[in-house]
């Protein structure tokens, strides 16, 4: 029997809010570099990722979250600025307001279709990859 070695693996979780609006845009946060992300960060070992989505909306922008689904609603891989490996898990999540408390990670927030998403000059991959993926669903 022939043994190979499995390539050692590490992905950093980041937990993501899939807000929508009711034209079914999603919602983008504006960090301080000017970049757009989608909203929520990574999981803290040992967090649920309803507990970690929960505390990034609150530490990136002040609000509460009312609702977060059980189940993921997209989950995809892409590198960070770093080339480094992380995986992003899309929550449909619903907030108790817009009221935003502006900070580093979030300094305005706006929704978008994946079209005006991928029209974006300025933006982290993970929002190409998951702009791609929601316009692929939502135009079959």
């Amino acid at each position: 029997m022939e043994h190979f070695k499995i390539p050692e693996c590490f992905y950093r979780v980041s937990v993501k809010a899939l807000v929508l609006d009711r034209e079914g845009k999603f919602l983008l946060v504006q960090e301080e570099n000017g970049k757009w992300e989608l909203p929520g960060g990574g999981l803290d070992f040992g967090e649920s990722p309803q507990e970690g989505l929960k505390r990034e909306i609150w530490e990136e922008m002040g609000l509460r979250v009312t609702l977060i689904e059980e189940q993921p609603s997209y989950f995809f891989t892409c590198t960070n600025p770093h080339g480094q490996y992380i995986v992003n898990v899309l929550y449909k999540t619903e907030l108790e307001h817009m009221d935003f408390t502006p900070s580093t990670e979030c300094m305005a927030l706006r929704f978008f279709d994946a079209k005006e998403a991928l029209d974006l000059k300025d933006f982290y991959l993970n929002v190409r990859v998951f702009a791609q993926l929601f316009g692929g669903r939502n135009s079959e």
